[in-house]
């Protein structure tokens, strides 16, 4: 596969630059170097109220990761690498579903008992500058998020670069070529929902400026070929109020427009199963609001999401559920910068006006530290039927969310997370679906 071989290349590439490098310039790049094995254990579980299909599944996932430093010199050079491996435990009978994002399918539609990639990303850092090419990336970025809903961690291939010359200012573009799912051995091009032709070219570029100790703004633009440019605007600002009291304002604008062959057949966009003006294009503004007030251990979060009605919010997505073998190997699943993003619904088709709310405490306060819950709420109205001439619909979702990771003694680092998400369809005519996921996660430091 392209990934594979690309990983040979990087690594062998990484080990030749490693064995010619002087004794001074390997210590360095091999004295800062981490090497750590990150295990997670998941299960997860989909009731469907609506009659369609149930899942439940359970599997072992490792991750180990080499981390190097950087060879001494104007340029300093450096490599990371990354080995995954899943174990599907369990899944129940008829549990794993033809449309899968936790595990790769086989060809009869069943779990894979086991799989298994690997990948490679080398790196120079220049001053206050790093560039970085591979496809180990996992960009956290208002344009492209990746994703660790599951039981692998979405991986991007392409190139990253990230400045910090400028004082207060942090930039960073790059272009992304291809993407690994959370659940996929192999890469497929980036493309929209209900799209299933993808492309290979993902280019951004933006920054974050920090004005002062309060305040943030932030300015991004992205273009996946042949579907879609986005612009993103933000502002994050932190008013003190005492010692142990905030208020919290982040504000969030995205504009997306058509982009070449988008609304052309394999390359429409299918508006997240919702209304678009123009059949098949990326026509869409999208504002976004939240407030918080902290107040010791405890906030509550207050938002509102706001969807244009020409057409429904776009980002990323696979560019075929299907792979080229004619099976389903878990490339879908991506997260997306607003709280939209929710455990099961994703509140963010044409109309759609979310209000939603969040109340979180830590239990460090009553002794137990480590311990946090939340508990949030969305209600999204206004919805555009999809042929534009049906009543407004609406839909909701209740989520909530335990972490817990131990703090001392040989366990120290274990963390567990449980998480459940109950959606309502309301007269969207989907499905009503509880959804609930568990992860016990560990990671084991060799240096």
């Amino acid at each position: 596969m392209h990934s594979k071989s690309l990983s040979a290349t990087l690594a062998l590439t990484s080990l030749t630059v490693g064995l010619g490098l002087t004794s001074t310039a390997r210590a360095d790049f091999i004295e800062d170097s981490k090497l750590s094995l990150g295990m997670r254990n998941f299960f997860f579980n989909a009731d469907n109220h609506s009659g369609g299909a149930d899942q439940k599944e359970w599997a072992q996932g490792f991750k180990l990761d080499y981390i190097s430093g950087f060879t001494e010199g104007t340029v300093g050079f450096g490599v990371d690498l990354e080995g995954m491996l899943g174990l599907h435990l369990d899944g129940g009978k008829g549990m794993h579903p033809a449309i899968n994002t936790f595990t790769p399918s086989k060809s009869d539609g069943s779990a894979e008992s086991t799989w298994a990639s690997a990948g490679a990303t080398v790196k120079a850092r220049f001053s206050k500058s790093e560039i970085r090419y591979g496809n180990t990336l996992t960009p956290n970025l208002p344009i492209l998020v990746a994703n660790d809903g599951r039981l692998q961690l979405q991986t991007f291939e392409g190139g990253m670069i990230t400045s910090k010359e400028i004082d207060n200012l942090t930039l960073t573009g790059g272009q992304i070529e291809s993407v690994k799912g959370r659940a996929s051995t192999n890469s497929t091009g980036l493309s929209v929902s209900g799209a299933t032709h993808g492309s290979n070219k993902f280019r951004f570029a933006g920054g974050d400026w920090k004005v002062n100790k309060a305040l943030t703004l932030q300015y991004y633009y992205a273009n996946l070929e042949n579907f879609y440019s986005q612009n993103f605007l933000g502002l994050v600002h932190v008013l003190p109020i005492t010692n142990d009291s905030s208020f919290k304002t982040d504000l969030r604008y995205f504009n997306s427009t058509s982009d070449g062959r988008n609304g052309e057949v394999g390359y429409a966009f299918n508006n997240n199963g919702g209304y678009a003006k123009n059949t098949g294009k990326v026509d869409n503004n999208t504002w976004s609001s939240m407030f918080t007030y902290s107040l010791g251990n405890q906030s509550l979060m207050l938002g509102r999401t706001q969807v244009s009605d020409n057409g429904g919010f776009v980002w990323n997505n696979d560019a075929s559920v299907v792979n080229k073998y004619g099976r389903n190997e878990g490339e879908g699943g991506y997260s997306f910068y607003l709280f939209n993003d929710a455990t099961v619904g994703s509140f963010a088709r044409a109309g759609e006006n979310t209000n939603f709310g969040q109340y979180s405490y830590n239990f460090a306060s009553l002794g137990v530290s480590g311990l946090k819950a939340s508990i949030s709420y969305l209600r999204g109205d206004g919805i555009k039927a999809a042929d534009g001439h049906g009543p407004d619909q609406h839909e909701s979702e209740i989520d909530t969310r335990v972490d817990y990771v131990v703090q001392t003694g040989p366990l120290k680092g274990f963390g567990t997370t449980l998480r459940h998400g109950t959606y309502h369809a309301g007269n969207t005519g989907t499905a009503d679906l509880d959804q609930t996921r568990l992860f016990f996660n560990y990671t084991y430091n060799f240096f």
